[in-house]
């Protein structure tokens, strides 16, 4: 004899069909695989995690952290020797500790983190995920060859070494009394500064950037500086620090400037900082992340990875407007090559056929998931 077993879902889809009510109603199935909020939220906090270790920043933090004690001491002086210079003996007042002691744990840091969640998200995307590109990959159908892997990981691991230095030099700078214009006591200036301080450095950071990413695509600049950093079609999450070094540190130097041009307080400047790395992470990182809700002004991951797909446009990192502002926003009845300068794209209608089929080859290599909707908006 035998007996048939009636799950719950069968039940309830049996009953409906007898009450005429929709038997969708309770058809998804909670018990089917882990919820995709919680790989997302892994992926994020591994992210996290990432942006604020690979450059030593953490160590900076810390720095700060231990300054903001009411007990904080500078660290002790340096005896003055006969054969140093006054500015020798500065130096080595203002920066005692950096080697070996704050250089070695911010750089063993960065590469453990560097290394260690990249790696995560390539294997977790790029190996696992590899048969089904067009469920996440803004760019599906090409992919980086290994050469250009190995090469963005060399690359991005002597800039990241760089970094590592500057925080630990920072860090070191910070510990020994050195001035700062950060501050440690919430509304020490008014509690209307403590409300405009954050808008103003991250809108006047970004849009300086915006600047300084755009003359770096410069015929000049772009050829013996910046296309190091094009090398990468595709990019990846190893690619947000493989730059030349005179570019990674022109752009560290604005994001370092707020801690000495204006007053700004520490957990506000820490977070400001963590917030522009983790994006930097998420916007090479090739993988269709979208903004959230919280954030109308932040483009989706595409909108970078259509720069390095077409090189000389969306220049913006945190803030789309400034591409909108000044006409260098992708359009959709444009070209843009590499060959192709300024960030305006050469018009449609003035396109040959090959340039055409070329173009209409590259839209379609994009992954239409990765945009608003759905929808590829520029097919």
């Amino acid at each position: 004899m035998t007996k048939t077993v009636t799950t719950t879902k069968e039940a309830v889809d049996s009953e409906d069909d007898k009450n005429g009510n929709s038997k969708h109603l309770l058809d998804k199935d909670w018990g089917a695989r882990v919820p995709e909020y919680i790989s997302k939220g892994c992926v994020a906090t591994a992210v996290f995690i990432m942006g604020i270790t690979m450059r030593g920043d953490w160590l900076l933090f810390l720095a700060h952290y231990w300054r903001s004690q009411d007990d904080f001491v500078p660290n002790h002086k340096v005896s003055s020797s006969k054969n140093n210079t006054e500015l020798a003996d500065w130096m080595e007042e203002r920066f005692q500790g950096f080697w070996p002691t704050y250089f070695l744990a911010a750089t063993a840091v960065s590469y453990l983190f560097f290394f260690g969640i990249g790696g995560y998200l390539h294997f977790t995307y790029y190996v696992g995920k590899k048969d089904s590109p067009h469920e996440w990959k803004c760019q599906p159908n090409k992919w980086l060859s290994s050469k250009e892997e190995i090469h963005e990981i060399l690359v991005g691991w002597f800039s990241l070494t760089i970094g590592s230095a500057l925080s630990a030099a920072l860090a070191t700078w910070v510990m020994n009394g050195g001035y700062t214009s950060i501050y440690y006591d919430f509304g020490k200036h008014g509690l209307l500064w403590s409300l405009l301080e954050l808008p103003i450095v991250f809108v006047t950071t970004d849009y300086v950037t915006y600047w300084l990413h755009r003359i770096y695509h410069m015929p000049f600049l772009y050829k013996h500086f910046h296309k190091l950093h094009h090398t990468y079609k595709q990019p990846t999450a190893f690619s947000v620090t493989a730059i030349h070094p005179i570019e990674f540190l022109n752009i560290q130097c604005v994001y370092i400037a707020p801690m000495f041009l204006m007053p700004i307080y520490a957990p506000l400047y820490c977070g400001y900082l963590m917030y522009i790395y983790y994006h930097g992470i998420i916007d090479h990182s090739g993988i269709a992340f979208k903004k959230l809700w919280f954030q109308p002004w932040q483009p989706d991951c595409i909108f970078h990875d259509n720069h390095h797909q077409y090189f000389h446009v969306n220049f913006g990192f945190n803030v789309e407007l400034w591409d909108q502002i000044h006409g260098t926003v992708r359009q959709k009845d444009r070209i843009y090559r590499e060959d192709i300068f300024w960030g305006k794209g050469k018009e449609v209608a003035n396109a040959t056929r090959d340039e055409l089929e070329a173009d209409i080859g590259e839209r379609k290599d994009e992954n239409p998931l990765a945009y608003d909707s759905n929808k590829n908006k520029y097919l």
